[in-house]
């Protein structure tokens, strides 16, 4: 007799074990696929929670004052340059804006910022001081959170009144041009330098060839001259509260409590103090330009690294500090 012939209960196993495999193969495609609906909701919800949080700026606040009298704020925030979200663009476009609203009693500029551009501040200044030309019963006060300095100290002496915290940085009234130089690691490297200029003095920035000191000396000039706008501007927006102390323009940087004594700042008070007591409402609605989401996110994703390291090795540019 065969050995090899099956017998019934042999099959029923093998159907039973077959059986149980496509059950437990369909099992795990049902578990996949309500996995896969739980992750593509999660995305979704996580979409549009991050589109409602980068929404037009000011547009709900708008709708919640309901006609009421409020504050208008606008926030300067980071770095003052020109690819940055505390730029003159954006910082103008939400200026006006706030100038312009009928409902608006006030401005008020709350700063948390290290400085920057001397270009940039300079235009929100100006554009500030015109616009106070066109409407001057519209006060702008200016309140510093933690860092109100160099370049956003700049911008906030245009303001009618500035506020901070009494343990808030403000001042370094200053202006920094700095770079590195390599010509001694290129030497050991063995590695040649060959750049092509026409006129002398076209590549006396280059951190690749030795410093040369009618070119350092010029260079301080042209900061000494940036430095002198600086201090006149502050001079022109603060007057006589400022209290004659040699060290007030000398890029040092002071506590709320301090710069109060030396008049850099007006009072210590947060936005919500000086909307309630200098503009007498208790309502904000905030006209800070807000970047796109989506851009934003490509943004920081890859060309603003390589920009950082080309910035800091190449140093070219003048900061107010």
């Amino acid at each position: 007799m065969d050995e090899h012939v099956n017998r019934p209960d042999d099959n029923s196993k093998e159907w039973t074990l077959i059986e149980k495999l496509v059950m437990d193969l369909q099992k795990e495609q049902r578990r996949t696929r309500r996995w896969g609906i739980f992750f593509r909701s999660l995305m979704f919800v996580y979409l549009f929670a991050l589109l409602w949080l980068f929404r037009l700026p000011g547009e709900s606040a708008l709708d919640l004052a309901n006609g009421q009298p409020y504050a208008a704020i606008v926030e300067v925030n980071g770095t003052i340059a020109a690819d940055q979200d505390a730029s003159a663009d954006a910082l103008i476009t939400a200026i006006r804006r706030a100038f312009d609203s009928e409902d608006a009693v006030g401005l008020i500029l709350r700063i948390n910022s290290p400085g920057g551009s001397p270009v940039q501040a300079g235009y929100v200044y100006d554009e500030i001081k015109r616009l106070k030309q066109i409407r001057p019963d519209f006060p702008v006060y200016a309140v510093i959170v933690d860092l109100g300095a160099s370049g956003a100290y700049y911008i906030a002496a245009a303001a009618d009144e500035i506020y901070a915290d009494k343990a808030s940085l403000v001042g370094s009234i200053g202006v920094v041009g700095s770079s590195f130089g390599f010509p001694g690691l290129m030497d050991k490297l063995g590695v040649e330098r060959r750049s092509y200029t026409a006129g002398e003095h076209k590549g006396f920035l280059d951190p690749f060839r030795p410093e040369r000191e009618d070119e350092r000396e010029f260079w301080e000039s042209v900061l000494k001259v940036t430095h002198k706008q600086f201090i006149d501007q502050v001079k022109k927006g603060r007057g006589d509260r400022l209290v004659d102390n040699p060290d007030l323009f000398t890029g040092l940087i002071w506590s709320g409590e301090q710069a109060l004594e030396l008049g850099l700042i007006d009072g210590l008070a947060s936005s919500s103090q000086v909307a309630r007591e200098q503009l007498n409402t208790e309502e904000m609605v905030n006209f800070t330009v807000r970047p796109d989401p989506i851009e934003q996110m490509i943004g920081k994703l890859g060309t603003s690294v390589g920009a950082g390291i080309a910035s800091m090795v190449m140093g070219q540019g003048v900061q107010l500090r």
